[in-house]
């Protein structure tokens, strides 16, 4: 007996006009996925611009692999280049990223403390930060 996976992919039809199909994507439209459920949050600072001096505080609430979510009480315009310092006990790990998207606070918690969420591209390696 072969405990190997199957690696071989075959090509599977899909009947977009099929009732059930278009039921369930017509239900799926509206959803919002941003990521935010199992994360602990943590407080960072942000800095705008590579050389930025004055930070804002944020919340980090998704890390995984180079990519990261932040919310904010402030806005951030997409493309900008932020660094994110995170306090580690006595150690500051620095993040490095861009801004790939952004939106106001869809959660009813967040249209009442003005919350913003923003995905970031993280361009340093988790290794280079320390």
């Amino acid at each position: 007996m072969s405990r190997r996976a199957h690696t071989q992919a075959t090509p599977v039809r899909v009947d977009w006009d099929d009732p059930k199909l278009v039921s369930l994507l017509q239900r799926s439209e509206q959803w919002s996925i941003d990521n935010r459920g199992g994360f602990s949050p943590q407080d960072v600072e942000v800095y705008f611009g590579w050389s930025g001096s004055v930070g804002k505080t944020a919340t980090l609430v998704w890390e995984r692999d180079n990519a990261i979510v932040l919310e904010t009480t402030f806005p951030i315009g997409q493309g900008e280049q932020i660094r994110v310092d995170k306090h580690l006990g006595d150690r500051i790990r620095t993040l490095w990223g861009v801004v790939v998207d952004g939106r106001e606070g869809i959660r009813e918690e967040d249209r009442r403390r003005g919350v913003h969420v923003y995905w970031l591209q993280v361009l340093n390696s988790p290794a280079e930060s320390f």
